[in-house]
């Protein structure tokens, strides 16, 4: 793999917490992809960016203002990404010429010499939760198919590893889960993931009815009387 991510794929793999891993994501990936800007967010499935961490913008306070107010519900690489779980950059997804012309650029990315842009989905539990985010400034070549395969494996990676690391916090803070099954800690990590029912079931291969009925044990057995509180307590 030229310009080699194995270093970067090793760091993240051993992060301890989402922090940690932010951080060495961060710290670590311009270089792999010759990039002056970069971030990564992640999302809340009901108020949309929950996190996010940015480097190399100018006024970066602005920037976020501006791509939320006028960027984000124009993006056309963002709706790709979103529909597809796929990485892709503006020359994927709009005709030739047609960079310039759309209004993401004419609105947002003209303003801070966003020349080229690429993105890729961190996924989790079978819907996106968060992207990581690259620009390119100046006169600089656009992204190709090299980059579109390497941020495609890299956001295998920090999809596989933030999976890891909320399963291993429920593992690691929960005294109370010696009194649960193994299934109902399985269900117990996709609820703290932020699963419904219906994606618990079709996650695990059993019914939402069958969730339902798990969860009312466990919350017998927890002496919790919602999701939230169960997550809560483990």
């Amino acid at each position: 793999m030229a310009n080699s991510l194995y270093a970067l794929f090793d760091a993240i793999a051993r992060a301890r917490d989402e922090a940690e891993l932010r951080r060495r994501f961060m710290d670590g990936v311009g270089e792999h992809f010759g990039v002056q800007r970069w971030g990564i967010s992640f999302l809340n499935q009901h108020s949309g960016i929950a996190e996010i961490d940015v480097r190399g913008v100018p006024n970066v306070s602005a920037f976020l203002e501006r791509y939320e107010t006028v960027g984000r519900a124009v993006d056309p690489v963002l709706r790709y990404v979103a529909l597809r779980h796929a990485p892709a950059h503006e020359e994927m997804v709009l005709p030739s010429g047609g960079w310039k012309q759309c209004e993401l650029y004419q609105r947002c990315c003209s303003y801070y010499d966003h020349e080229h842009i690429m993105t890729g989905p961190i996924v989790g539990g079978g819907r996106l939760i968060g992207t990581v985010n690259f620009a390119r400034v100046g006169d600089i070549p656009a992204f190709g198919a090299e980059e579109i395969a390497n941020l495609g494996a890299l956001c295998l990676h920090l999809s596989a590893s933030l999976a890891t690391l909320q399963v291993r916090a429920i593992e690691l803070n929960s005294p109370l889960a010696s009194s649960l099954t193994p299934r109902e800690l399985q269900i117990a990590q996709l609820v703290a993931r932020g699963l419904t029912n219906a994606e618990i079931g079709a996650a695990l291969w059993i019914t939402q009815n069958s969730v339902k009925q798990a969860l009312k044990r466990m919350f017998r057995k927890l002496n919790v009387g919602s999701r939230t509180e169960m997550i809560a307590r483990l």
